[in-house]
């Protein structure tokens, strides 16, 4: 049965309500649940009246379809959904496997049927299944029709080197250097979001897709036409929220390690910078500044006089930011209090222990209104009192020492079924905490996860807890774009890596440039890392109980690397306007700062093969050096286009490869030849 209600088309068949409705320009909202009525849950979106777009609804006798600009959807008489454009093109349509008979219930029965002009299967699969579960939610089956030649960008960000994302399997999960942010652009030119919270997987397979949710109530996807990539990253984000505009005074160095352990290092870092010339944008104070996980405090036996410190650094031009995690210790003083009010996260099954760092602790539940008030409440007085308005929210998917996701129980429901959000609600309880303080400059927060829609609360994401090598290193440059074409603009890494590396070790200094080189054409240039070995632990109570890794400064590599880093940060330095012109793009349309080659070039067929290499803005194009050892790389110039080599000046015609000569003194490098960057030139050279 077919319902026209409003702007809405409905669907009703036994126990299914499906239902399309307009969601913006040239998108269409799609749900469907066995429930009595779909859940009205945002998920992703920002909750906006769509009921005044223009759109077309007809209904025929065993079919329907529905119109909003250049996207319309048709339910079959199989019930089965089809998208196409306003050319009549396919941009997508459900998979089916049933016999070709009308109403279809799955038994063999031939007698008094009527058979359709379909294809007929016997596989007995549907497009969308839901198998009731032991959570007593559904197990959620969809499945879409695949085209082998189509390529997938985008969905968040994944510890692999691939970019085109076909014929992959993906966890629908949040873990540390992991980011589940369910949307993706395709080159059949349509973006697709699955607004579903819940843990499962997607596979882009060859033959079929397939998108499952193990406990949800509903199924609830946006597809979005567009006549290119970023008229679709306009329309995706129109619907999810934009970055507010990132300050230009941020985009500097931003000085981190693992960790700093008193308040006078912090001042010495900041004196040894200065004493070059250089003013880091932002110093980073890690974890392990606090007396207890849960205090949200200072240990003043290590940071005295945490606000003179903070105004020292203010009246220098360096902002100073603070790390939070959501770990509430068993030890903590308030650790009842937080059992007695509900704030913490819940296990199903075993011992109420989600994480260990130097204790038990369990995860804060920042799906919890009252948890989030509880918390910015502390982070008021500790922090923002104190002038400190960015924090880095560290952990944040949350960083479970097990992910058996299953067990855990947030005030929205079982992890299983919401678990994706955490990342989302964690972002959102800072940056309205900082509103609700009339805060003038913009929100920035630091953040190791993601979810759709995060980039609206200010969420700068960092690709985690990574290897510090050089197949990390190629990891990340694929990663990064797609963060990109997933809404995540504002994206960076842990220059190095995280996990190891010696600043004595000749490897490790190689790659320590060729990663920097990197990061000053990424949107945020960061020094972070445990290097090694590690220092002692200043104490046996309180902040002064965790260790720290070794120097991190750009003086801790030798001095012919620090002149290198030197050198580059001058470049970045020269870089401040055009990066702030980025930065509004990214406000104004959400537009990525990198760029695939096929962002800016999408005429050029070549550049939807083009890896490794991408477009910083419109204007730049950068080759980052992968390999250790190497000095030279292969590049791709789009076609009909010339770039100059930003170091040689030599000039390259477009639509052919090049292998491009790097020593370690550069990074291949290219600005469009009638590019009016002569900020570059006395650097570049």
């Amino acid at each position: 049965m077919f319902i026209k209600e409003n702007n809405k088309l409905i669907y009703k068949f036994d126990d299914e309500i499906l239902m399309i409705e307009p969601y913006g320009r040239d998108s269409l909202r799609v749900r469907a649940t066995k429930l009595n009525e779909i859940p009205d849950i945002d998920g992703a979106l920002i909750k906006k009246n769509y009921d005044e777009v223009l759109c077309n609804i007809v209904i025929n006798e065993d079919s329907a379809e529905i119109h909003n600009g250049d996207i319309k959807a048709i339910i079959n008489h199989r019930k089965t959904i089809k998208f196409l454009n306003s050319k009549n093109e396919v941009l997508l349509e459900e998979y089916i496997r049933q016999r070709a008979v009308t109403n279809d219930l799955g038994n063999e029965d031939v007698n008094d049927i009527q058979t359709t002009k379909d294809f007929s299967c016997t596989l007995k699969l549907f497009s969308r299944e839901f198998k009731p579960n032991m959570l007593g939610n559904y197990n959620l089956t969809v499945r879409f029709e695949s085209d082998p030649k189509e390529k997938i960008y985008g969905m968040g960000q994944y510890q692999h080197e691939f970019l085109d994302l076909k014929n992959c399997t993906l966890e629908l999960a949040q873990r540390n250097s992991q980011c589940t942010v369910p949307f993706y652009v395709s080159s059949k030119k349509y973006g697709f979001l699955w607004n579903n919270m819940a843990i499962g997987q997607v596979n882009f397979s060859k033959n079929i897709t397939i998108w499952n949710n193990p406990s949800t109530k509903y199924m609830d996807y946006v597809i979005i036409s567009g006549k290119n990539t970023k008229e679709i990253l306009k329309k995706y984000t129109d619907i999810t929220g934009r970055y507010p505009k990132m300050p230009k005074n941020l985009l500097g160095l931003w000085q981190s390690k693992m960790r700093y352990q008193t308040q006078e290092e912090v001042l010495e870092v900041v004196k040894k910078y200065k004493a070059l010339n250089i003013t880091p944008s932002v110093m980073v104070i890690d974890f392990f500044h606090w007396t207890e996980q849960g205090h949200y405090d200072f240990d003043r036996n290590y940071w005295p006089n945490p606000k003179e410190m903070v105004e020292y650094l203010e009246s220098k031009g360096i902002k100073t930011m603070i790390s939070v995690w959501p770990t509430i210790s068993v030890n903590a003083k308030n650790y009842l209090e937080y059992i007695e009010k509900g704030l913490l996260i819940r296990t199903d099954r075993g011992v109420r222990v989600t994480m260990n760092q130097l204790s038990n602790t369990v995860f804060l539940d920042v799906t919890n209104p009252n948890s989030k008030k509880y918390l910015w409440e502390k982070l008021k007085k500790s922090y923002y009192d104190n002038g400190i308005k960015m924090f880095w929210l560290d952990v944040a998917e949350p960083g479970y020492a097990v992910y058996d996701f299953d067990n855990f129980r947030y005030y929205k429901g079982n992890c299983m079924e919401i678990g994706n959000v955490y990342p989302l609600d964690f972002a959102e309880l800072i940056y309205n905490g900082l509103k609700k303080e009339n805060i003038k400059n913009e929100v920035i927060s630091l953040v190791r996860c993601a979810f759709a829609g995060s980039q609206r609360y200010g969420a700068l994401v960092w690709s985690g807890d990574i290897d510090s090598s050089f197949k990390a290193l190629k990891n990340q440059i694929n990663t990064g774009l797609n963060m990109g074409l997933a809404g995540i603009a504002w994206w960076t890494t842990d220059i190095g890596g995280f996990h190891g590396g010696n600043p004595n070790d000749e490897e490790f200094r190689e790659l320590m440039i060729r990663w920097f080189q990197y990061a000053v054409f990424s949107p945020i240039l960061r020094m972070h890392g445990d290097r090694i070995p590690h220092k002692k632990p200043l104490g046996t109570t309180g902040g002064g109980q965790c260790v720290s890794g070794a120097d991190n400064e750009i003086w801790s590599y030798g001095k012919e690397n620090q002149e290198i880093f030197i050198k580059y940060i001058r470049i970045r330095e020269a870089l401040a306007d055009y990066l702030d012109i980025l930065m509004q793009e990214t406000s104004d349309n959400g537009s990525p700062i990198m760029r695939t080659m096929f962002y800016e070039f999408e005429n050029d067929e070549e550049c939807f093969n083009v890896e490794n290499q991408y477009m910083f803005g419109s204007e730049i194009l950068v080759a980052p050096i992968l390999e250790y050892k190497a000095k030279n790389r292969k590049v791709y110039i789009p076609k009909g286009e010339k770039f100059k080599n930003a170091f040689t000046g030599e000039i390259y015609e477009g639509g052919k490869y090049y292998i491009i000569d790097s020593s370690i003194y550069e990074i291949p490098v290219f600005y469009k030849l009638e590019s009016k960057l002569p900020m570059l030139d006395q650097y570049l050279k």
